[in-house]
């Protein structure tokens, strides 16, 4: 009986992250799949420098990276970046954990870092972005 609960509930959670996710249109869904694509590339292999070009339009606005916050990142390199899992949330948003390793380039230390990103859907411009900011990697286990 308790399995049967279980299952149930599973089944009820996936079911209402489809019909959560339903709400996107297609073209939605596949421009927030590339969209999330590059933007985890460039986190692995670029800077984030390039990775403001992500973030919200408005984010950047009130409250850019500072230089200090930048030359923080230059001191880490991203071993890897694997996503965890991805929910549709309220208001159009979809939030994604990832699981993110990183190599303090001063002690050669490598850690583990679970991030949360939250895109939005742009209309006008047609395009997501990421409103949670620049990860945190200094936090992690």
């Amino acid at each position: 009986m308790r399995r049967l609960i279980q299952f149930l509930m599973c089944s009820l959670l996936l079911a209402s992250a489809v019909a959560s996710a339903d709400d996107l249109s297609r073209k939605q869904r596949k421009l927030l799949e590339e969209t999330q694509i590059a933007y985890g590339a460039t986190i692995r292999w670029g800077s984030m420098d390039d990775a403001i070009g992500y973030l919200d339009p408005k984010l950047r606005k009130e409250k850019p990276p500072t230089e200090f916050e930048l030359n923080r990142y230059a001191q880490l390199r991203v071993s890897s970046y694997r996503e965890r899992s991805s929910a549709s949330l309220d208001g159009g948003l979809v939030e994604r954990r990832v699981e993110i390793g990183v190599i303090n380039q001063n002690t050669q230390a490598e850690r583990t870092v679970v991030v949360v990103e939250r895109w939005r859907w742009d209309s006008e411009a047609k395009r997501w972005w990421q409103t949670a900011g620049l990860p945190d990697l200094w936090k992690g286990q």
